[in-house]
C-alpha cells in the first residue's frame, strides 16, 4: 500500500470524536470532495474520493449525524497514467436539507457558500483539526519519501484556500497558497510542519513512517552524491595522471641520457605507478620523499625538457 493510501486509511479509522468535530470533518469532505449540483428537482450533494475507507466514513457520518441516506458507487475513468478508480457519494433525496445542515447553503438566501461555514472555521481546535483531516481525505496529496517534501490539498474555490490556510495558522502551522495551472492548492513544504500536521490530523503512525523513510531517503541521497563526487574526483585524478605520464615520456625522449638522476627517478616513478597519487609516489621513492618534492622534481624535469626543446628549435 502506498504511503498516501496508508495515511488516508489511518485517518478514516478515527472514531469516537465529538459530534461537532465529526460534522466539521463531514462538511470539509463534502466541500473539498465535490459540492452541490442543482437540478430541476432540487439539489444533489456529491463528493468523490480516491479512498474507499474515506467514502465509507462520510457515508456513515451523513447517516448518523444528519439522518440522510446516500449512495456509494465506484467510478472508473481513464487518465494519462492509466485507469483509476474513484468512489462517489451521492445524496439525491434531501440534498437541500443536508446542504443547509452542513452550512454549504446560506440559510437566508439559499445561495451556495463559497468556502466553509463560519461555525466550523471559528470553532474549537478539535473542529479545526478535522477541517484539515476532511480536506486531506477529499483531495490531499503527500510526497514520497526521499523526494522534495510536500503535503498539499487541492481546493475548489478561493474561499476554501483562505479557510484552509487560516485553519493551519490556528494550528500553529504556516501553509502557502499557490496556483498550479487551473488548480488552487494549499501546500506545506517544511518536513517538520508536515510531520506535525499528520499528527494533528490524526495519523501519528503514518507520520513516523513518513519521517523515517524521508530520513532514509535523505541518507541515501547524500551517499549517492558523495559517491558521485568521489567518482568524479577519481576520473579527474586518472586523467591528470595519464597526462603527466605522457609529458614525462616526452621529456625523456627529448633529454635522452642527459637527465639528472633525481629527476629521472621521479619521472620513472610516475611512469611505473600511473594511478598513484603524489603522496604515494613519495612513499615509493628510495629514500622516501614528500609529495611536494616529487611534484617539484617532475616539474623541473618537464621544464628542463622544454628548455632543451626550445634550444634545439632555435639552432
Amino acid at each position: 500500500m502506498a504511503l498516501l493510501d496508508e495515511v488516508k486509511s489511518e485517518l478514516s479509522e478515527i472514531d469516537g470524536e465529538m459530534a461537532a468535530a465529526q460534522k466539521a470533518q463531514a462538511t470539509a469532505m463534502l466541500r473539498f470532495g465535490g459540492g452541490l449540483r442543482k437540478t430541476e428537482k432540487g439539489i444533489i450533494v456529491q463528493a468523490q474520493f480516491d479512498s474507499l475507507e474515506a467514502a465509507r466514513w462520510l457515508q456513515h457520518a451523513i447517516k448518523h449525524q444528519y439522518g440522510h441516506d446516500s449512495i456509494l458507487n465506484a467510478v472508473d475513468r481513464q487518465t494519462p497514467n492509466g485507469p483509476v478508480r474513484r468512489y462517489l457519494i451521492t445524496i439525491d433525496r434531501g440534498g437541500v436539507a443536508l446542504a443547509l445542515q452542513c452550512g454549504l447553503l446560506d440559510r437566508h438566501t439559499h445561495q451556495v457558500v463559497g468556502g466553509l461555514p463560519k461555525e466550523i472555521t471559528s470553532g474549537n481546535i478539535a473542529q479545526v483539526k478535522t477541517i484539515w483531516r476532511g480536506a486531506f481525505l477529499a483531495h490531499g496529496a503527500l510526497s514520497d519519501p526521499g523526494k522534495a517534501s510536500y503535503l498539499e490539498v487541492v481546493c475548489p474555490t478561493d474561499e476554501t484556500v483562505i479557510d484552509l490556510t487560516s485553519a493551519a495558522r490556528r494550528l500553529g502551522i504556516s501553509a502557502q497558497a499557490r496556483q498550479l495551472r487551473s488548480s488552487r492548492r494549499v501546500t506545506l513544504k517544511d518536513p517538520d510542519a508536515i510531520e506535525r500536521m499528520l499528527i494533528l490530523m490524526g495519523a501519528p503512525r503514518s507520520a513516523r513512517e513518513w519521517t523515517g523513510k524521508r530520513s532514509d531517503g535523505e541518507a541515501r541521497g547524500k551517499a549517492n552524491r558523495l559517491a558521485n563526487f568521489d567518482d568524479a574526483n577519481m576520473r579527474r585524478s586518472a586523467k591528470a595522471a595519464a597526462e603527466a605520464c605522457e609529458k614525462v615520456r616526452h621529456a625523456f625522449a627529448i633529454l635522452g641520457d642527459d637527465v639528472p638522476e633525481n629527476l629521472r627517478a621521479a619521472g620513472q616513478l610516475r611512469l611505473d605507478h600511473g594511478d598513484a597519487s603524489l603522496e604515494e609516489l613519495g612513499r615509493l621513492a628510495n629514500p622516501p620523499i614528500t609529495k611536494d618534492a616529487v611534484a617539484g622534481r617532475i616539474r623541473r624535469l618537464l621544464q628542463l625538457a622544454d628548455k632543451v626543446q626550445r634550444a634545439q628549435q632555435e639552432s
